[in-house]
């Protein structure tokens, strides 16, 4: 299948990009001066674009490419690619749903755990030498507080399980109840979060949910409520959220996700109620493999004539 070209919009995982460059024509759009440049020499030459969370297909990439016939996402989000322009060109699509699943619901509750048994603050109070001086200060528990889910999907009821070991009570948000679960459904995610002392987004990135946590939301949750965000940056209006942690009307965050990843606004960086990430929901080597291999599946499959195994078009 080296015949068929495929560019990567971004570097991404080592084996991947390797498995590509073994299998099929592949171009490297960080190899070349400009993504102009690029297009002028080889926009006729590529018919699948394997993109991720950070740079995936938007209108213009897909305009400039005419023999584009697939996309295929290394993630399970797809906010980066125009799924409506690839309807309308008939272009598949495919994303790597499940295989991350159970390492996400992991940093979900390693944030919340992180969080309120300050152990970010706790590692540096040994690191210090402060502990010669007198006992750290005292943390919050997780077991059996109200855990509220924005989005009960795979990757929410995976965290939803998890907590319920904890004897946490769940509840959740989503468009619609879910059929098959006894978890308290809130139609309204300022009632969600009123009613809960951790808040967990895990939705999907659309404009309905873009900012769904803004002040109301964040005053709902409360002085001594926390958020944990491992959807998307953009889930989260983060001029609120750093007003609301600095001012004291919400307890804390743990976050993931940014908005404009990789840059994070620099007052988080002193507050010792919030644990940051670099966006490793998913960053397990066997994790990371099993998406690579999905992907590759997928691109196989799709040049072969054969059904696709995660087909979102």
């Amino acid at each position: 299948m080296d015949q068929f070209g495929v560019l990567m919009t971004c570097p991404v995982f080592p084996y991947l990009e390797q498995e590509l460059d073994r299998r099929f024509k592949l171009f490297r759009l960080w190899d070349f001066p400009s993504k102009s440049e690029f297009l002028g020499h080889h926009s006729g030459s590529v018919r699948a674009v394997v993109g991720d969370t950070k740079v995936g297909a938007d209108s213009e990439l897909i305009e400039a490419l005419p023999r584009l016939e697939i996309v295929s996402s290394y993630s399970v989000g797809l906010d980066r690619i125009d799924l409506e322009k690839c309807k309308e060109r008939g272009i598949r699509v495919t994303n790597t749903p499940d295989v991350l699943t159970e390492d996400v619901a992991d940093a979900a509750i390693a944030l919340i755990l992180t969080l309120l048994r300050k152990v970010c603050v706790a590692d540096a109070f040994v690191r210090s030498g402060k502990w010669m001086s007198g006992d750290f200060e005292l943390a919050s528990k997780f077991s059996g507080k109200s855990v509220g889910i924005i989005g009960l999907g795979r990757i929410g009821s995976a965290i939803a399980k998890r907590a319920e070991a904890f004897n946490c009570l769940i509840s959740y948000h989503s468009r619609s109840p879910k059929p098959h679960t006894t978890y308290r459904y809130y139609s309204s995610v300022v009632d969600l979060a009123r009613n809960s002392q951790i808040l967990v987004v895990s939705c999907s990135l659309t404009e309905e949910t873009r900012h769904i946590i803004n002040r109301e939301v964040i005053d709902a949750l409360g002085p001594k409520g926390v958020l944990i965000n491992i959807g998307r940056g953009a889930h989260v209006d983060e001029p609120e959220l750093l007003s609301a942690l600095l001012e004291g009307r919400i307890g804390g965050a743990g976050l993931d996700v940014f908005e404009k990843e990789p840059e994070v606004a620099e007052e988080l960086f002193e507050l010792e109620n919030v644990v940051l990430l670099p966006h490793v929901g998913s960053d397990t080597e066997e994790t990371s493999k099993a998406m690579a291999d999905l992907l590759i599946g997928n691109l196989e499959a799709y040049f072969l004539k054969k059904p696709l195994l995660t087909a979102v078009i």
